[in-house]
């Protein structure tokens, strides 16, 4: 009860209601949507360009094409070379960052209200017309292979990967790396990142946000005529949702790590997609089980078992269905120790629930930690407006949604905690010493498949 008590003094303190800053949106004639939205007083702008597609856009044996080509943006124009754009870049103390994630590419920027002007042109010249040099392609794809390589080194990123290309398996869309791999990026040319630019980076595709300190009238000219130009082209047609392989029954997979001296491992089960019904209560019951330092997994296996130093759990909430799982490690000798006891507080919380006492905890936490994460700046702002484009959402995602987070009720929560954590078919994922684990670990799945961390790439067969 102790560790309760603060988060309901702190419930006390918070606000009834956040609500999303006043914006404005419109569509440009070749499809391009822009929001503005001015904050008096800032003097940073933050601008945000989202790609639909993403990884879900890279062809099956071309992983990690959508987040190369965001790579080489800033690596040469037909007017700037790679150097130039830094130089402009860097003089007015710019930001100029990209990624790729599961079903957009995002290009983030960030600049001083008073260089707008001298911001948007070489921004926008960079997302909108890269050359693509074959020298700075070459180096992008020696970087990224060798990136791949190195991750293996950190076997909390390797186990992370691993677990992500096993559950959902080849043939799903999450079943590839955003980043690619060093298999895959070896499939890459010059010709295919030209070709997935033209087909991606039109305008029926792009998403345009600007928040911070600027004049309206004068931002919304810069941007359209930044961004109007670009052919319309054709949207985005996105992937129809479908099951992980993961509907195929208990498996576990086991990644040989012969020197090894720790088991890093995950447990996994399917889950819910970004628009869900159930997204608010999955959220609250994950916070509960996994999701906070103070949660019923990190305080069994950390804090009262001392068999790891962390455990937690996540519920993905991407475009299409996602996974809950749970992710920890232990010693090597304590491999099943730490999954018998990981399955057992998995058990027990699907079954015997959560309190209501608990249950307020968890609100209190994600009302008091909501605000700061996604409403407090300018580039935290851009990201939420972002957000709610791509999914399609509205400004009631933001506006209600602490009255959605008070309306669930503890039946609710409880009918949540038994539907998606721990229920059918799981999946399990270890990196570890496959010599010293093998025999103990094999009751967990009737299906178990074991392969060499040394084979080039993640692609599990």
């Amino acid at each position: 009860m102790k560790r309760i008590i603060p988060f309901l003094l702190v419930a006390g303190l918070l606000p009834a209601q956040v609500h999303l800053p006043q914006y404005t949106r419109e569509v440009l004639p070749n499809g391009v949507v822009l929001d503005l939205m001015p904050r008096q007083g800032t003097p940073l702008v933050s601008v945000l360009v989202l790609v639909k597609g993403g990884a879900e856009s890279d062809p099956p044996e071309q992983a990690g094409l959508a987040s190369l080509t965001a790579e080489l943006l800033r690596r040469g124009t037909p007017t700037r070379t790679a150097e130039k754009f830094s130089e402009e870049i860097d003089f007015i103390g710019a930001t100029f960052s990209t990624r790729a994630d599961a079903q957009s590419t995002a290009i983030e920027t960030e600049f001083m209200s008073k260089d707008t002007g001298r911001a948007l042109d070489p921004i926008s010249d960079a997302v909108l017309h890269p050359s693509f040099p074959d020298e700075e392609v070459k180096k992008a794809l020696s970087e990224g292979i060798e990136a791949s390589k190195a991750s293996k080194d950190s076997l909390h990123e390797a186990a992370a990967t691993y677990s992500q290309v096993f559950f959902f398996g080849p043939q799903h869309p999450y079943g590839r790396l955003a980043e690619g791999d060093e298999v895959s990026l070896k499939r890459i040319d010059r010709a295919a990142i030209a070709a997935s630019h033209a087909r991606l980076y039109v305008g029926s595709n792009l998403i345009v946000v600007a928040a911070g300190g600027f004049e309206p009238a004068e931002m919304r000219v810069r941007l359209a005529k930044a961004f109007g130009a670009v052919p319309a082209g054709q949207a985005y047609q996105w992937k129809k949702d479908r099951p992980a392989e993961s509907g195929s029954g208990t498996r576990l997979l086991l990644v040989d790590k012969p020197d090894a001296v720790q088991t890093y491992f995950s447990i996994g089960n399917p889950g819910i997609y970004r628009t869900h019904p159930d997204r608010i209560p999955v959220w609250l019951v994950n916070t509960l089980f996994g999701g906070r330092f103070t949660s019923v997994l990190n305080e069994e296996l950390r804090v009262n078992s001392g068999l790891t130093y962390g455990a937690s759990s996540r519920a993905e909430t991407n475009r299409l269905t996602g996974r809950i799982s749970l992710f920890t490690y232990t010693q090597t000798a304590t491999t099943v120790q730490a999954m018998d006891m990981a399955l057992e507080v998995l058990k027990r919380f699907r079954e015997k629930g959560i309190s209501a006492e608990q249950l307020a905890s968890a609100k209190a936490y994600l009302k008091g930690t909501y605000p700061t994460d996604h409403l407090e700046t300018s580039d935290q702002l851009a990201a939420t407006l972002g957000e709610i484009e791509l999914f399609g959402l509205t400004r009631a995602e933001v506006d209600d949604l602490f009255a959605r987070i008070d309306a669930v009720t503890l039946e609710q929560a409880n009918r949540m905690a038994r539907k998606y954590f721990g229920a059918g078919d799981l999946v399990f994922t270890l990196v570890g010493n496959a010599a010293q684990i093998r025999e103990g670990v094999k009751k967990y799945a009737p299906q178990m498949t074991e392969i060499p961390i040394a084979r080039p790439g993640y692609e599990v067969q």
